[in-house]
């Protein structure tokens, strides 16, 4: 039974031992090509093939049909504006400006958290993945071509990234002590929830 196949019944059937030898189904076990004496070849690609004479002799075998339960994705279309930022005979750093754009900002940000170098530094390498992403959505909104920037349709991406950036910057600017941005009704949604 080939890959991405299964028989009229809907049952997939088709099971290796990992030494590559066949393992019966129930469906098989009444009666198999292979008890009946047709000979069987096994192909390349993993795939029991019953020769056509014991086939047409009314040997069971798969029905060449895909299966609608079982399919197999073989190929992906490349996202709109998923081409590259920069012409085949660029560097590969320039083919991807945009997302290294991103990345760079987003990783300058973490530098600063992490190294905390000056007073407030966890506020501003927040402040500043927050910024990558919004960056990204803007590069995504305007650039045509944005190479591995572009992860699904132009307009998910484009909201993914600038809700993310937009939440990350403003829990940035109310991040305790002495936050940056005041915004009472979210205090007492706290207070309210706290009690």
């Amino acid at each position: 039974m080939g890959a991405g196949t299964s028989p009229a019944d809907g049952t997939h059937t088709d099971r290796r031992h990992e030494d590559g030898t066949h393992a019966k189904g129930p469906a098989e076990e009444a009666g198999t090509p292979e008890e009946a004496g047709a000979p069987v070849t096994v192909r390349t690609d993993g795939a029991d093939e019953v020769d056509g004479a014991a086939e047409a002799a009314g040997g069971s075998g798969s029905t060449g049909e895909p299966s609608r339960r079982f399919s197999l994705t073989r190929d992906t279309a490349r996202p709109e504006g998923g081409g590259r930022a920069a012409p085949g005979d660029a560097p590969a750093p320039a083919r991807q400006w945009p997302l290294l754009t991103v990345l760079c900002t987003a990783g300058l940000g973490l530098l600063i958290v992490g190294t905390d170098p000056f007073d407030q530094a966890f506020r501003i390498g927040v402040m500043l993945m927050g910024i990558a992403l919004l960056a990204g959505a803007v590069l995504r909104w305007v650039v045509p071509s944005v190479g591995m920037l572009a992860v699904r349709s132009r307009f998910t991406d484009l909201v993914t990234y600038a809700l993310m950036g937009a939440l990350i910057v403003l829990l940035a600017m109310m991040a305790q002590p002495s936050p940056w941005l005041n915004v009472p009704f979210l205090q007492d949604v706290i207070r309210f929830t706290v009690r």
